[in-house]
């Protein structure tokens, strides 16, 4: 009988978690929808938003979003996954199927503020999933439940091919999309709440503020530092990365975006490995292998695309005399003649011309600075020296480096929710709540942030700076507090 009890009990987690990823995927996709669909509206002209205007849009869901999760993770402690679950996806399609109603900034900006609360699916997610499995598994679990992250590579991909479909015939198609996705809401909401079990551990009544207690401890916030880089940074990547390619690499919106959804969508998938990880070797050592990734990452990413002049090596007099000749690769004075290197005109187009460069590459050349009959002294400058610096960026090395920090972003996810049950066993929702509000606001400042430093510096790989320094905070901190504890 208990060998029955056990397998049903697995059996029901089992399913719980796949309902679970399932609905966090669904939440995920409408959560990023403003992407791809402001960015069509005004690049069609169907809609005429400013810049601010449009980067407010794409915001104001993931910023609700952010809110909520603390809130929300309250009520799931208090209710339950089940129900709290099922009432966000019912509720939230409601602002969104009225998106499709919307032509004013003001309308999409409410409508924006109801369905971005499907941003907070994350911290119900969270605290009903961890009901389920052991301590020891809590980690593999909450990262596959993690793996709902790629609802924004699917968005991504899934909802311009969708906007091209249903505005073929009529421009006025747009409108069904957020019907579309409305309908997808409120269709996994009844199947969820048909599907799953409540699995509510009981706990005694407490009010508010003993709810809250838990983010008196600094670790909470140490936690949501973690977060805000690796889930906030994964949420303002994902967004800016299309820009980016479209800029540094001139691609179209389309290739843009498909490049974007080759960092959304491992991040996602990669969870499941992070929890994995988690529980085998510890969340501790997994986010110093994080951390240090995007470090390193991050500053490889940082040297931007470039075709740089610099000062270099000059030629000067060994000793005092008339100039008497400057040619192209000589200068004589008296009867000392000077060899310099001549500038190749053809260097620069050659190695543009080339497919693949992966370092950069240099060439330099002198410019004489003196003229026949010129008297100079000892160690006088004859000729100055010149360096052009070629940095190709490749594309596919950009990327392939960009895949890597979205992978260790991704396994960060799982470590850092491993800590929680951890430390927080009784209040998973509330703590994970407020870790999710810290994440959430990261990826809604993250990209403010971003468009400062490019606006100051005019530089797209400024961002990384961005990325670089906060992980080199996390890890800082960790490591202090981990060392100053024992």
């Amino acid at each position: 009988m208990l060998q029955v009890c056990v397998v049903k009990n697995l059996a029901h987690a089992r399913r719980i978690l796949a309902m679970n990823t399932l609905a966090f995927t669904v939440c995920f996709a409408c959560w990023m929808l403003y992407g791809a669909l402001i960015t069509y509206l005004t690049d069609t002209q169907v809609v005429a938003f400013s810049q601010g205007e449009i980067g407010w849009l794409i915001g104001t869901p993931v910023l609700t979003g952010a809110l909520m999760r603390l809130p929300m993770g309250l009520l799931t402690d208090r209710f339950g996954g089940r129900q709290v679950f099922t009432a966000l996806m019912a509720t939230t399609s409601v602002p969104l199927y009225l998106v499709g109603e919307c032509d004013t900034f003001s309308e999409f900006f409410l409508a924006g503020l109801g369905f971005g609360c499907c941003g907070a699916s994350f911290s119900v997610g969270v605290a009903y999933t961890s009901t389920f499995f052991a301590k020891q598994n809590q980690g593999t679990a909450l990262g596959i439940f993690g793996v709902g992250n790629t609802g924004a590579a699917l968005s991504s991909i899934g909802a311009p091919s969708l906007l091209q479909s249903l505005t073929v015939q009529d421009p006025e198609g747009w409108r069904m999309l957020p019907r579309l996705y409305a309908g997808m809401l409120l269709v996994t909401a009844v199947v969820f709440y048909f599907s799953t079990i409540e699995h509510h551990i009981a706990s005694p009544r407490r009010s508010l503020l003993d709810r809250l207690q838990p983010l008196r401890y600094v670790r909470v916030w140490r936690f949501g530092a973690y977060y805000l880089l690796v889930f906030g940074g994964f949420v303002a990547l994902a967004q800016w990365l299309i820009p980016y390619y479209v800029n540094v690499y001139s691609m179209s919106v389309t290739s843009a975006g498909f490049m974007a959804a080759l960092f959304s969508f491992p991040s996602g998938v990669i969870r499941a490995f992070g929890g994995w990880l988690s529980d085998r070797f510890g969340a501790r050592p997994v986010m110093y292998w994080v951390l240090g990734t995007c470090i390193v990452g991050a500053t490889l990413l940082m040297v931007p695309r470039m075709e740089s002049y610099s000062p270099g090596s000059g030629v000067q007099a060994r000793a005092a005399g008339v100039v008497t000749e400057v040619e192209r690769n000589v200068i004589t004075v008296g009867d000392t003649r000077y060899e310099i290197r001549a500038k190749d005109h053809e260097w620069l187009e050659a190695q543009r011309a080339r497919a693949f460069i992966p370092f950069p590459t240099s060439m330099s050349w002198h410019e004489p600075v003196v003229q026949v009959g010129e008297t100079v002294e000892r160690k006088g400058l004859l000729a100055q020296g010149m360096t052009l610096i070629y940095f190709q960026a490749n594309v596919w090395i950009f990327t392939t480096i960009v895949g890597v920090v979205a992978l260790a972003m991704g396994i960060g996810t799982a470590a850092v929710f491993k800590h929680i049950p951890d430390y927080f066993p009784n209040e998973v929702g509330t703590v994970g709540g407020m870790v999710g509000v810290l994440g959430g606001l990261g990826g809604f400042i993250c990209p403010m942030l971003f468009g400062s430093m490019l606006g100051a510096t005019g530089l797209w790989t400024s961002c990384w700076l961005i990325i670089g320094v906060i992980a080199c905070g996390c890890l800082l901190w960790m490591h202090v507090v981990i060392r100053t504890r024992r």
